[in-house]
C-alpha cells in the first residue's frame, strides 16, 4: 500500500470512529438518498412512459421486475456480504484482507449473474409465465426480458460495487455511477420508445445500457485508486470457505431480495385473476411505495458502514447511538413522504396509468401501504444492525420474517378470504406483524453488546 493510500486509510478510520454520529450518518446518507431517489425517479418515469403504450405493457414491466429482483438479490448478497466483512476488517486496520474480500465478492457476483443470464435464455417463456404473465402480457414481457438478460452480469456486478463503496464510507462515489446511469436511462426512454418507435423494447434497451454504463463508472472508482481497498484478479480468493463466508454474511440481503421477488411473483399471479388492470395497479403501487421508502432506506444504508466499522473497531457506545439516531432520522423522513402520498394517492396512480379501474384498485392499496409503511424504519434498522455486525443468523431470520414469513402467508390467506381487497391488505399486514419481532431482537442485541468500548491496540 502506498504512503498516500495509507494516509487516506488513516483519515477514513478517524472519520468513521470519531466524527459526531448524527453528522456522520447524515453525511453518508445524503449521497445514498440522492442515488436512490434518482434511481427511483427513473423507475417511476420508466413506468409512466411504458404506461403510455398500454395496460398490458405497463403490467409486463411489473412482471419482469420480479426477475430483476433476483438479479439485484445476487448483487446485494455479494456486495453486502463482502462489504460487511471488508468494513469490519478496515475497522480492525486489516486492509489486505479487506481488498481480497472485495475482489472475491465482485468476481463471484459477476460470474453468477452471467450464469443466470445464460440459463434463462433457454427458459424465457416458462419464466415469464411463472412470474405472473397473462396471455396478453406475455409477448411484451418476453421482449423486455430478452434485453435485460444481456445486461444481467453488469447489473449484479454494479450492485456489488455500489455496496462495496458504501461500506467504505464512499457513498458519494457510488452516487456518481448510479445517478449517471439513471439520467441516461431517463433520456433514452422517450428517444427509443417513441422517436425510434421501439415500444417496450426501447424501455428495455434504455435500462440495459444505463446499467452497463453504471457498472463501468463504479469499477473505475476502484481502478483509479479513489477507494480504501484495491480490486484485482490476483486478489480473488476462490477457496470455498472464503466464498461461503461472504455468501453467508450477505444471505440476509439475498433472502430479502429473493423473497421480495417471490412475493412479487405471487402478487402478480394473485392479481392476474382480476385482469391486467389489477396487475398494473399493484405494480405501480409497489414502485411508489418503494420510492417513499427510498429516503428512509438511504439513511439506513448510511448507517451500515458506521455500524460495521465501529463494531470492528470495538466502539460499542457509538454503535448504540448510531442505531437510535438512524431510527429517528428515517422515521421523520418517512412520516413526511408517506403523508403526502396518502393524501395524493389517486392523483399519483393516475400519473402512471390513466385508466379508471387501475386508479380505483391502486388508490386503496396505496393508502393502506402509506398508513403502515411508517413502521418500516425500525424493522429495517434492526435487520441492518444484525447484518453489518456479522450476526448472520439473526439478520437472515429477520429478513425472512418480514419479506416472506409474514407477507407471503398474508397474501395467500387474505386473497383467498377477501379477494382483491385481501391482495391490497397483505403488505400492510406484513409491516405490522414484523414490529414485535424486531423489538425482541433489538432488545436482545443491546443486552448482549459489551457495555465498555474495546481498548485500541498498537
Amino acid at each position: 500500500m502506498t504512503d498516500s493510500r495509507k494516509n487516506a486509510s488513516g483519515d477514513q478510520y478517524a472519520r468513521m470512529t470519531e466524527t459526531s454520529i448524527p453528522v456522520l450518518i447524515a453525511t453518508l446518507s445524503v449521497p445514498t438518498i440522492l442515488s436512490m431517489l434518482v434511481t427511483n425517479v427513473y423507475n417511476l418515469v420508466d413506468t409512466a412512459f411504458v404506461g403510455r403504450l398500454g395496460t398490458s405493457q405497463s403490467a409486463a414491466v411489473g412482471v419482469i421486475f420480479g426477475f430483476m429482483s433476483i438479479i439485484q438479490a445476487i448483487g446485494f448478497m455479494f456486495g453486502q456480504g463482502a462489504g460487511s466483512i471488508m468494513a469490519r476488517k478496515l475497522g480492525a486496520r486489516d486492509g489486505e484482507t479487506a481488498s481480497r474480500t472485495a475482489s472475491t465478492g465482485l468476481f463471484c457476483s459477476a460470474a453468477l449473474g452471467l450464469m443466470l443470464s445464460l440459463a434463462t435464455v433457454f427458459l424465457r417463456r416458462p419464466i415469464v409465465r411463472f412470474l405472473g404473465s397473462t396471455e396478453t402480457i406475455e409477448p411484451y414481457a418476453l421482449e423486455y426480458l430478452s434485453w435485460i438478460l444481456l445486461a444481467a452480469p453488469f447489473m449484479t456486478g454494479g450492485y456489488t460495487l455500489n455496496n462495496l463503496l458504501r461500506y467504505q464510507g464512499k457513498a458519494s462515489l457510488g452516487m456518481v455511477g448510479l445517478m449517471t446511469g439513471a439520467v441516461v436511462n431517463i433520456a433514452l426512454d422517450p428517444l427509443l420508445m417513441f422517436v425510434l418507435d421501439m415500444g417496450i423494447a426501447g424501455a428495455a434497451v434504455a435500462t440495459a445500457c444505463s446499467q452497463i454504463l453504471s457498472f463501468f463508472i463504479l469499477l473505475g472508482m476502484f481502478l483509479r485508486g479513489r477507494t480504501e481497498v484495491t480490486l484485482g484478479f490476483k486478489k480473488v480468493d476462490p477457496r470455498p470457505a472464503n466464498v461461503l463466508n461472504i455468501m453467508a454474511t450477505g444471505l440476509p440481503s439475498m433472502l430479502r431480495q429473493a423473497l421480495n421477488s417471490i412475493a412479487t411473483i405471487l402478487l402478480n399471479s394473485a392479481a392476474s385473476v382480476y385482469g391486467d388492470e389489477a396487475v398494473s395497479a399493484m405494480s405501480i403501487v409497489s414502485r411508489i411505495s418503494f420510492f417513499v421508502f427510498a429516503m428512509a432506506l438511504g439513511i439506513g444504508q448510511g448507517f451500515q458502514p458506521v455500524s460495521a466499522f465501529n463494531y470492528g473497531a470495538g466502539k460499542y457506545s457509538r454503535l448504540r447511538k448510531a442505531f437510535w439516531v438512524t431510527v429517528l432520522m428515517s422515521e421523520c423522513v418517512i412520516l413526511v413522504t408517506a403523508s403526502v402520498c396518502f393524501l395524493m394517492s389517486g392523483s399519483l396512480i393516475g400519473v402512471f396509468r390513466d385508466d379508471p379501474t387501475v386508479i380505483r384498485i391502486g388508490t386503496r392499496a396505496l393508502r393502506l401501504q402509506m398508513a403502515t409503511v411508517i413502521f418500516l424504519p425500525f424493522t429495517m434498522c434492526t435487520e441492518m444492525l444484525y447484518q453489518s455486525t456479522g450476526h448472520r443468523f439473526g439478520a437472515s431470520f429477520l429478513s425472512s420474517a418480514r419479506s416472506g414469513l409474514f407477507f407471503i402467508p398474508a397474501l395467500l390467506l387474505l386473497s383467498a378470504w377477501r379477494g382483491l381487497s385481501g391482495i391490497q391488505e397483505a403488505q400492510p399486514a406484513a409491516y405490522l406483524l414484523a414490529v414485535p419481532l424486531s423489538a425482541a431482537f433489538i432488545l436482545r442485541f443491546m443486552r448482549t453488546l459489551p457495555r465498555e468500548d474495546a481498548k485500541e491496540s498498537g
